[in-house]
């Protein structure tokens, strides 16, 4: 089994300005050290750690091409793409919600994306048996004409239609267990019937308005799409169940040709910007989980493609957890957490409340 982790050191320059957590310096706001949230050093530390314990060297570490016009114009219009890079060429900006970026903005969103799109085609063509690909910017907010959230082209997306365009496979499934909802994603394939895309999130975190249940997809694509909103606190009880009950099943019956995580990690007891408690070994078993399903429908073909996650203490080791369970490796990176955050998970009552939550939705499927 090969593993193949696609990242470039160009991804870490990505920069979006004089930001104080997510509010944009000036008047009351002070300045802070670190400026926004989506920090290279989450993706950075990560890169470090398998240096550091020699998971690096149980991985084929490989780099990629930019993903190119042809590649984003089937996700994302001429129109946005124009307005993007002139204001790249510009020195940066913002041209949606909450998705600053610096000069050479645009190419390092293409490079992120064309990690993810090299990831894929990798697994689809055989070349590796999983893939894993630090993509920085993020993609998974992204709606085709519009940024958001940190996420300035919708990387999932353009892998995807790449991999189709080139005959690579058919039939995809998406599953987001980044805390926040993956409406972008959800927005490029709602009304598609050969995209299945599942998103696992805390309830109303981000974005506000979009992760509904009820939110099953358009037209043809009915059915096609599943949001699991879950109460702030879940925790690592809840997380599993909630795959085993909700997001497995759907895939087993979907039976993709390839299996793709958005892999966010601010799902994890310590993240700024999630409140839900999971831990390292929650990712290690959800990871397990996704390869024994992937391995069910689609010989084992599995990409993991890096969304959010602002801890930089934490992401790393939750990044390695996943990394090891994905390389079948014995190298570990102990959890500097492991004694504190199984103190901090939720009681038998708040399991038993998680457990009729999921009850209730898997009843109304």
């Amino acid at each position: 089994m090969t593993t193949g982790f696609f990242w470039d050191e160009r991804c870490f320059w990505h920069g979006g300005g004089n930001y104080a957590g997510m509010l944009p310096v000036g008047g009351l706001v002070q300045p802070l050290d670190g400026g926004l949230p989506e920090s290279p050093e989450t993706k950075r530390r990560l890169k470090n750690l398998i240096e550091v314990t020699g998971l690096a060297r149980a991985l084929a570490m490989r780099g990629a091409d930019p993903a190119t016009r042809e590649d984003l114009l089937r996700v994302h219009p001429a129109h946005y793409l124009d307005a993007f890079k002139a204001l790249s060429d510009a020195g940066g900006g913002e041209l949606g919600r909450r998705t600053p970026f610096g000069p050479g903005g645009y190419e390092l969103a293409a490079l992120s994306a064309g990690l993810a799109k090299t990831a894929l085609a990798a697994v689809l063509n055989g070349e590796v048996t999983n893939a894993y690909s630090l993509s920085r910017p993020p993609g998974h907010h992204c709606l085709p004409d519009y940024p958001n959230g940190f996420c300035l082209f919708n990387n999932i997306g353009i892998a995807i239609e790449a991999a189709k365009a080139a005959g690579l496979a058919q039939r995809f499934a998406v599953l987001d267990w980044d805390v926040h909802h993956g409406n972008g994603t959800e927005a490029v394939f709602y009304d598609r019937a050969d995209v299945l895309t599942i998103s696992l999130h805390q309830e109303r975190n981000y974005p506000m308005d979009t992760g509904d249940f009820a939110d099953r997809g358009d037209g043809g694509g009915f059915g096609f799409n599943l949001n699991i909103p879950l109460p702030p606190g879940t925790g690592h009880t809840g997380y599993l169940a909630a795959m085993e009950r909700l997001a497995l099943p759907a895939i087993r019956d979907f039976a993709p040709d390839v299996l793709i995580v958005a892999c966010g990690f601010d799902a994890a007891a310590n993240d700024p910007l999630g409140r839900m408690l999971a831990t390292a070994e929650t990712f290690t078993m959800m990871t397990r989980q996704v390869m024994a399903v992937a391995q069910q429908v689609c010989a084992g073909k599995l990409v993991m493609v890096h969304e959010g996650g602002y801890s930089k203490t934490y992401v790393p080791f939750c990044g390695h957890n996943v990394l090891q369970e994905m390389a079948g490796s014995t190298i570990t990176a102990p959890d500097p957490f492991a004694e504190v955050f199984p103190l901090r998970q939720p009681d038998a009552r708040f399991d038993a409340f998680v457990d009729s939550w999921l009850a209730e939705m898997t009843a109304a499927l």
